[in-house]
């Protein structure tokens, strides 16, 4: 199954505020939650996860986590 949208919740506002989040609908058109992120240290945009599959779209924030680390 492919990504066809993505949308992402809003930035944090306060300390106490959620983090953002990734949710995404697939071709079969399920909405699910993909994860959360920290936005001080990742950021995505919707258009990131177009055409990929779950798995692709879940080991993208692996490698923005990764980079972020080794920085």
């Amino acid at each position: 199954m492919k990504i066809i949208s993505a949308r992402i919740t809003a930035l944090p506002k306060g300390w106490f505020d959620p983090m953002p989040q990734v949710w995404v609908t697939t071709d079969n058109g399920e909405e699910q939650l993909l994860f959360e992120y920290y936005p001080d240290e990742i950021s995505f945009q919707s258009q990131e996860f177009i055409g990929l599959t779950i798995d692709e779209a879940r080991h993208l924030k692996f490698v923005k986590d990764k980079q972020y680390l080794q920085s």
